[in-house]
């Protein structure tokens, strides 16, 4: 029964990352040409979050009770948002620290480089 409730909520998972547009958006922004957007895309919890405001205006003055599902996708939504955006800096610091840290390393590796002393004598007579 347990292996059951696994399968099926991997099933579920796998299927809201490939097709739910807010999971294809958070994917594409954890690419490394996404991350230096982590942050502006904070700003789209605005929207959701005006928008599980009015949903929960409309169940209050008498709308259907499946309202309140709406309030909650939309909640969720801005908060994956919201947690999104710090978490996309710190992503973004870390590749940045990597690739100066790498870009270092090759400009050492340039600079302890002698062309003479590893290309041998037959180039010394060519060169002059």
């Amino acid at each position: 029964m347990f292996r059951l409730l696994w399968v099926f909520s991997v099933r579920v998972r796998s299927f809201m990352r490939r097709y739910m547009p807010t999971n294809i958006l958070l994917d594409s922004l954890r690419t490394r040409r996404g991350l230096k957007l982590g942050l502006p895309a904070m700003l789209l919890a605005v929207p959701y979050l005006v928008a599980a405001w009015l949903c929960s205006t409309w169940v209050a003055d008498g709308g259907p009770g499946w309202g309140n599902l709406l309030v909650l996708l939309f909640v969720w939504n801005a908060l994956k948002f919201l947690v999104n955006g710090p978490i996309n800096l710190v992503l973004l610091l870390r590749v940045r620290l990597a690739e100066r840290r790498a870009r270092k390393e090759y400009g050492r590796d340039l600079a302890s480089y002698e062309p003479d002393r590893q290309m041998g004598p037959l180039t010394h007579s060519i060169k002059d």
